[in-house]
């Protein structure tokens, strides 16, 4: 199946460089290019896109409201947005999170992480780095003002092997790591990361781990078992 992708950068040669990168995978097939947030909505709507790699800051609409915008489409439903930026440095990311972004890429990315990362978000997971998670949850703490996430259960509703699987989900770890630290099937480690999302309320991973800061279960600067 191939991967339909959308480009939303207002630098052509960003542009250029991963769309020669991407369109040199068998499977992904860049599908657009846009210049602007309102450009990438209306591409999105009209490629049948099935991911926007998307800078954050860009003319007219930017990369911010342009998520909000997609995440809140029902008839984009099933289109991911991958963020562009620079982890340790951009404080808008932790609001691209709460927008409805999948994932974070830095443009520096090597050309082999770059066709990982779309993979990874294509298929439906979210691409949270350990380095990406504390830099996002960091931001988080440090901005009350925002408005809170959906509504979600109380942890207490997990059982015992969710809340660690949470536990690994909010350190950044992948399903496939989580399956190696609790001897599992990657697809068993999956499943509960599944549960935990449905029991919580919580439409994607990169939500899951801000819960889990957010209601105690992992704190900054704690240290994975």
């Amino acid at each position: 199946m191939t991967i339909r992708v959308l480009l939303a950068d207002d630098q052509a040669l960003i542009r250029g460089g991963f769309r020669l990168i991407l369109d040199a995978e068998p499977g992904i097939d860049v599908v657009g290019e846009a210049t602007n947030g309102r450009e990438a909505v209306d591409l999105a709507r009209s490629s049948r896109t099935d991911l926007v790699l998307m800078d954050i800051r860009m003319p007219d609409v930017d990369g911010l409201e342009a998520t909000r915008l997609i995440a809140g489409d029902e008839d984009l439903a099933g289109v991911r947005v991958l963020i562009l930026t620079t982890f340790e440095n951009d404080d808008n990311v932790v609001r691209a999170l709460r927008a409805g972004a999948s994932g974070f890429l830095g443009k520096n990315v090597e050309p082999a992480d770059l066709v990982r990362a779309v993979q990874t978000v294509a298929a439906g997971e979210s691409l949270l780095s350990p380095t990406a998670t504390r830099s996002l949850i960091t931001r988080f703490l440090s901005q009350p003002e925002l408005p809170p996430l959906p509504a979600a259960g109380p942890l207490d509703g997990l059982t015992d092997r969710e809340r660690e699987v949470l536990t690994f989900v909010a350190h950044g770890l992948s399903n496939d790591d989580i399956a190696d630290r609790l001897c599992l099937s990657p697809l068993t480690a999956k499943t509960h990361v599944n549960r935990a999302m449905t029991k919580l309320g919580v439409r994607d991973r990169a939500q899951l781990v801000v819960l889990a800061y957010q209601n105690g279960l992992v704190r900054p600067g704690d240290q994975i078992a």
